[in-house]
């Protein structure tokens, strides 16, 4: 009788997991459904601010900096919707804010004495 009990219980044990991998499966999927929506949102407002040579370059500034391409991404987009940029932005306009948010950088260096 105890040996039905444990397999009874390993059953159960089987399922409950299957039912959790199963929840966190379909949580993954909406969370990727949900940055695909994000993602192709945000392409869509960059192809309405930038001019097909201003897109180009950033994606070629994604390539190299991935970080630094999103982060300017947000930062476009943020211009555009409070109205502190004409749009379209040009490739010589972005170049202008890539040199100046590259000189706001600094660099720290370590000398030793």
């Amino acid at each position: 009788m105890s040996e039905e009990l444990s397999e009874e219980e390993l059953e159960y044990l089987r399922k409950r997991r299957l039912a959790e991998y199963q929840r966190a499966l379909a949580n993954e999927e909406r969370k990727a459904q949900v940055q695909q929506q994000v993602e192709s949102q945000k392409q869509a407002l960059l192809r309405a601010i930038l001019t097909p040579e201003a897109r180009q370059r950033l994606t070629n500034v994604k390539m190299v900096k991935p970080e630094f391409a999103e982060q300017l991404e947000i930062q476009l987009i943020q211009l555009a919707q409070a109205g502190k940029v004409q749009s379209p932005i040009t490739d010589a306009q972005l170049r202008d804010i890539l040199v100046r948010l590259q000189s706001q950088r600094r660099d720290i260096k370590i000398r030793r004495a």
